[in-house]
């Protein structure tokens, strides 16, 4: 009988020093599972799919400021469509662009690429009058908005260009396009589009 309780006692010794030494690496184990998944999902979904919400085939309402930064109130409308696909597994896009309207027709391309180091995306317009890439604006989505930057000329002087996205859902989005002549101070809005999804 003491055998038994001797076997009994060295056993629930044993198993409790196992528990007690094995512990704190099960959980440091565990911790460092957890904190790669963590690492895994933040670098998956760091903005690289941002603007999944563009592919497919859209309605486009255009409204175009017809002189931009001169105080002009003159709207102009234009109707039309424009098709998004993917590239580089959602890192990636390119738009084509087409409405016209009582003062002719526009036809461009964005090119949209998403940079993992920074988590931003640059965008870059080209419009078949000339056939050439302009600079990119850069910048991200927070909390569902997206604001993209650029400096450039415009009539002789230098300028800051935003873009807005904003609006999002499924089957809808808004962009607007500002200048601001003032170093960002204020804003004046001559580009909205409203779009309603086509098909996907």
């Amino acid at each position: 009988m003491q055998v038994l309780r001797r076997i009994r006692t060295g056993f629930l010794l044993t198993a409790i020093t196992f528990c007690f030494c094995s512990a704190p690496a099960i959980g440091q184990a565990t911790s460092n599972a957890a904190s790669l998944h963590t690492q895994r999902m933040a670098g998956e979904h760091g903005g690289e799919h941002d603007f999944d919400f563009e592919v497919g085939t859209w309605k486009i309402h255009l409204s175009r400021l017809e002189h931009p930064l001169t105080g002009s109130t003159n709207w102009v409308q234009f109707d039309g469509t424009s098709v998004t696909r993917e590239l580089w597994n959602g890192k990636a896009d390119i738009e084509q662009f087409e409405t016209d309207g009582p003062t002719g027709h526009i036809e461009g391309l964005t090119l949209r690429t998403y940079n993992p180091q920074s988590q931003q995306w640059s965008l870059y317009w080209a419009n078949s009058k000339d056939g050439s890439l302009g600079q990119p604006m850069v910048g991200q989505f927070k909390n569902g908005r997206g604001e993209f930057y650029d400096q450039e000329a415009f009539q002789g002087r230098t300028i800051f260009v935003r873009y807005v996205w904003s609006k999002i859902t499924r089957n809808s989005a808004h962009f607007e396009q500002s200048f601001s002549d003032d170093g960002g101070k204020t804003w004046e809005v001559n580009w909205i589009t409203d779009q309603t999804r086509v098909e996907q």
